[in-house]
């Protein structure tokens, strides 16, 4: 049995390319995948509530329920569009939930994971909006709105984000910045440290484990598989 790594799909709506290639991708790993390991950003946006889900993630979630039905263990690292994750994840589909990234044992290793927001202990700015978006305050106030009002804004912000990326050039993913935070978690004792964020696949095995960027399932429609032992970087 092999164990799947993914992360960044930034799904939005069921008729979207990547979303319909997501669903294909979870339908074929029915009865062949040990542990999904969900990397944060599956969604554009996701808050969880306690009695409703976005509709347009009711395709996503239904191919995620059949995947744990078929045996399949699902983990889930929050990202910086998916946190809050709440009840369905966690009474439905009896997911184990990692708010900030943490230690996955699978056959005796140790491997840190990560969504990859948190690599850069220099960006405060960030973090300090991280700590807001994740505060106790915050989450009150969206239990208190509708969803369709913080669906209305989440939608609206992201499209704005979309707009100032437009004609940039891609980001890499910041290999030394990615291999200092992974020896850091080295030196605690995992032998491989598997992040997500930014949208660049990137496999770089070091003498003190493996560090394994996800890419995304935007464009690279990349994800990584670990089998007997030894981490691979596929192409969907």
């Amino acid at each position: 049995m092999r164990d799947v790594f993914i992360a960044d799909a930034h799904l939005r709506n069921p008729s979207d390319a990547n979303y319909r290639r997501f669903l294909d991708f979870l339908a074929a790993q029915e009865g062949r995948t040990r542990t999904l390991v969900l990397l944060g950003d599956i969604f554009e946006f996701w808050v969880g509530f306690r009695h409703v889900v976005y509709s347009s993630y009711v395709p996503v979630l239904e191919a995620l329920r059949r995947l744990r039905e078929a045996g399949t263990e699902i983990v889930c690292v929050e990202g910086n569009h998916d946190f809050h994750l709440g009840p369905y994840f966690r009474d439905v589909l009896g997911c184990r939930i990692f708010p900030d990234g943490g230690v996955l044992e699978l056959d005796g290793e140790l491997i840190h994971i990560a969504h990859g927001d948190l690599v850069d202990d220099a960006d405060r700015g960030y973090r300090l909006l991280r700590r807001i978006f994740r505060s106790r305050t915050l989450r009150l106030l969206m239990d208190l709105a509708p969803p369709d009002l913080t669906w209305a804004i989440a939608d609206w912000a992201g499209r704005r984000s979309l707009k100032r990326r437009a004609g940039r050039p891609p980001r890499q993913a910041p290999r030394e910045l990615l291999l200092d935070y992974a020896r850091r978690h080295f030196a605690k004792g995992v032998t491989a440290v598997v992040t997500g964020h930014f949208h660049e696949p990137l496999l770089v095995p070091v003498e003190e484990g493996t560090l394994v960027a996800l890419g995304d399932w935007i464009t690279q429609f990349s994800y990584a598989v670990l089998e007997d032992g030894h981490f691979h970087l596929h192409r969907g």
